[in-house]
């Protein structure tokens, strides 16, 4: 499947990527928490990047970001649209697979927030920490930990130092927030640090 070249417009402030879930059995709280965070990103001047879809925190997301007037780029794979359900009223780009769906959301994107999700969610940061284990990045990455949720992770990325799997530096490749407030004080302080634009390749 080919699809036309993809075209983003242009941006001059910094950029956050949430990763969230799509599902629309999620804890009401999760999905308020994910409004919340899209409407903070507004009120700071932040664009949101995330997965296009209209459903789930996903959907929440863009809704809070862009009903308080900020600017929101989603980015979805061909085969999920109907699956996900675009929102149409921000810009969206479709692109041919999850692989290019996740290269162009890592380049779009100065800092990242992990919210509550699933194995896509999941899928997505695991990925992203890999690169940054490999010196690929320094991008901040904060996990949104809205009551205990990624708790499990943190765990297993712990076991695997313990085992001597993972080097234990490897614990400080991303910083946790217990709250949404909290989630935007740690992006903005952690892209202040790196003083580093979202990559335009």
């Amino acid at each position: 499947m080919s699809l036309p070249p993809v075209l983003i417009q242009p941006f001059d402030g910094p950029s956050v990527c949430l990763f969230c879930g799509s599902s629309d059995r999620a804890d009401p709280a999760y999905t308020e928490a994910a409004r919340a965070f899209g409407r903070a990103t507004a009120e700071a001047g932040w664009r949101l990047v995330y997965g296009g879809g209209g459903v789930g925190l996903m959907g929440a997301s863009a809704r809070g970001a862009h009903d308080a007037g900020g600017r929101v780029v989603g980015i979805m794979p061909a085969f999920l649209r109907s699956r996900e359900r675009l929102f149409d009223e921000v810009e969206t780009v479709v692109v041919t697979s999850m692989h290019e769906r996740k290269q162009l959301m890592y380049d779009q994107s100065d800092a990242f927030v992990v919210a509550p999700g699933g194995i896509g969610t999941l899928e997505e940061v695991v990925e992203l920490l890999s690169w940054k284990r490999l010196d690929l990045h320094q991008k901040p990455v904060v996990f949104l930990n809205l009551n205990g949720f990624w708790e499990g992770f943190f765990a297993l990325m712990r076991h695997s130092v313990d085992e001597g799997m993972t080097p234990a530096s490897f614990l400080d490749a991303w910083t946790v927030a217990e709250s949404v407030e909290e989630a935007m004080v740690l992006i903005q302080g952690d892209a202040d640090t790196a003083v580093q634009q979202y990559d335009r390749r």
